[in-house]
């Protein structure tokens, strides 16, 4: 008699003494099994090679992929006509004198700024952003716009489909019912998938075509306060008056214009602007998605070669490519002090400061200073050349916004307001800490494997 050891061996090896028996009985089954298997496999990586094929051709259309940038045959300064004209014949978009700025810092004077910009449209109101999500601020903001409807104002609002994909929806069917026309700006479709990553980043506000708001503000509660902790970030924004505004309204327009087929014309959206007495030069630069190099793109090369003094530069999001490296690269070696202020602990997208990190090296030993933001979320855009011209926008120092995004950034030539840039970027500074350069050579392979790793990921980020 057998053991019930041996009993219950035999019981456990039943299913594999059938499956035995039947391969016996039916060998072509089990080579039947394994071609099945090769088919699924071989279309799994047919489909995965011809995916890695379209993404490669596609990044070879766009020459920014590539190592090189640009080289600036004559010596050019930033406050001369030489520059002004260049500018002005590189990106298309006219400069105009006679206009007035002012600087916001931080959300406690930006978001009253916009409120009361809001308020103040009888004719038509524009508004377009990037971010639009929940908080106080954003119950604010829609309020104050359907308001403005209700009282006649032509209340025309952009939201991007994917950025402001976290608003209250109550928020849009409020202004919906107030009479405002509210857009989702390039919503994802079937048909269309190479188009989504193609966001618009820009965030405008026109009143009556004669006011106009633009820079790295989100309407949400993350920027709130004053940069006091890290639920409340830092962000620079600025309101304009004068000629420069029709180029805000062109942006807006542009963008309209896509979504609705509708033209944005008349006394309402484009009156005469008269130049403001004393006012400064400006230009609106706006640029979009594209095969070659956008106009931003081609500003922030000219506008760092011929940097002659300082460079300063405050980014969100710093994933430079090659060429951008080595263009921040050579101004430090002819003596520019150059120096970059970016997110630190508190970045909201922890891959992106490590994409960026994978610069520092090259960066470092060439002798640009890096700095890191302690205290929360550093969202700002700015750059500083020369003590004399300046950049605001919603531009980042990254491919998303050099080719991705649709972006537009407000330049200014003059040393008053480039001194207001300058104490805040001091301020930052002394609220950062500095990347040492002895002591980044001496990091562990972990994170020099992530910042490498990161590289193949560049041209999304």
């Amino acid at each position: 008699m057998r053991s019930p050891r041996a009993w219950a061996s035999s019981v456990r090896d039943r299913p594999r003494r059938r499956r035995q028996w039947l391969e016996r009985r039916l060998p072509g089954r089990r080579g039947a099994e394994r071609a099945a298997r090769r088919r699924r496999w071989a279309w799994r990586l047919a489909a995965g090679a011809a995916a890695a094929g379209w993404y490669a051709a596609d990044s070879l259309r766009h020459r920014r992929e590539g190592a090189s940038g640009y080289n600036l045959e004559t010596e050019v300064a930033v406050e001369c006509g030489d520059f002004v004209r260049a500018a002005e014949a590189l990106t298309g978009a006219p400069i105009s004198d006679g206009n007035d700025v002012e600087l916001l810092i931080n959300g406690e004077r930006i978001f009253p700024v916009l409120l009361e910009t809001i308020r103040s449209a009888e004719q038509t109101l524009c508004v377009l952003t990037y971010v639009y999500w929940r908080g106080d601020i954003a119950c604010e903001v829609a309020a104050a716009i359907a308001e403005r409807a209700r009282a006649g104002v032509e209340c025309n609002v952009i939201l991007d489909a994917l950025g402001a994909a976290k608003m209250d929806a109550a928020l849009v069917r409020e202004m919906e019912e107030s009479g405002v026309r509210v857009i989702r700006f390039r919503p994802p479709k079937p048909y269309a998938l190479r188009r989504l990553a193609n966001r618009t980043h820009r965030r405008l506000l026109i009143a009556d075509g004669r006011v106009g708001m633009t820079g790295g503000v989100g309407i949400a509660s993350e920027w709130e306060g004053d940069a006091d902790g890290p639920d409340h970030w830092r962000d620079t924004h600025v309101r304009v008056r004068g000629p420069v505004v029709r180029g805000l309204q062109g942006a807006f327009a542009e963008s309209w214009l896509e979504a609705t087929g509708e033209v944005l014309a008349g006394d309402g959206y484009l009156p005469d602007l008269e130049p403001i007495e004393d006012g400064g030069r400006m230009q609106l630069v706006r640029s979009s998605a594209g095969v070659g190099d956008t106009n931003v793109e081609a500003l922030y090369y000219l506008a760092i070669a011929a940097a002659a003094r300082s460079v300063d530069i405050t980014a969100a999001y710093f994933v430079p490519r090659p060429a951008f490296i080595d263009a921040l690269g050579r101004a430090a070696e002819r003596d520019v002090e150059v120096r970059i202020l970016v997110p630190g602990p508190h970045i909201d997208k922890d891959f992106v400061r490590v994409a960026g990190r994978a610069a520092y090296e090259q960066l470092l030993d060439s002798g640009v200073r890096l700095f890191e933001y302690q205290p929360t979320m550093l969202h700002a855009k700015t750059m500083v050349v020369d003590g004399v011209w300046s950049s605001v926008g919603t531009v980042n120092f990254d491919n998303r916004s050099f080719q991705l995004h649709d972006e537009v950034t407000l330049c200014v030539w003059d040393d008053g307001f480039a001194g207001l840039l300058d104490d805040a970027f001091e301020a930052d500074l002394a609220r950062a800490e500095e990347i040492d350069p002895a002591r980044w050579k001496r990091r562990g392979p972990v994170r020099r494997t992530g910042e490498a790793a990161s590289r193949l990921a560049r041209r999304e980020l």
